[in-house]
């Protein structure tokens, strides 16, 4: 699998099919660029944890990057995210640790609220306060 440096703007548009190619329209249909992704999951939910950020030490691919989360337990993860979903790699930031095996989740949301009774708290308020302003809205 081939790894970039992470930084798509630096790839070649055609990544060398001719222009007139029958490739052309499929270059990139399906793939995600992973870091991106992970930026996104981070946006999503850092007002829920300690902090939250996407790993500058461990590589980035186009099928995976990895993202640094401490909960407000004071707990540190990283975390792989693939086409699969994500999965705790290591108990501490840029490290990963082949011997655990641990589940893929779907989702930030689940991963996170499977580890940190916090966020879960957090979060729950945040959507709490969310409805309360839509409700107060349509009574207006």
């Amino acid at each position: 699998r081939m790894e970039t440096d992470c930084n798509p703007t630096e790839l070649p548009n055609n990544a060398g099919f001719e222009e007139d190619s029958d490739y052309r329209d499929f270059e990139g249909a399906d793939v995600k660029d992973m870091r991106l992704e992970a930026e996104a999951v981070v946006n999503d939910v850092l007002f829920a944890v300690s902090n939250m950020f996407v790993s500058k030490t461990l590589p980035c691919a186009e099928d995976v990057a990895y993202i640094n989360v401490e909960t407000r337990e004071r707990n540190r993860y990283c975390l792989e995210l693939t086409e699969a979903g994500l999965r705790v790699v290591a108990y501490d930031f840029d490290q990963t640790d082949d011997r655990l095996q641990t589940p893929y989740h779907e989702t930030v949301y689940s991963l996170l609220d499977s580890l940190s009774p916090a966020y879960r708290e957090v979060f729950g308020n945040a959507l709490l306060q969310r409805l309360e302003a839509l409700k107060k809205d349509s009574q207006s």
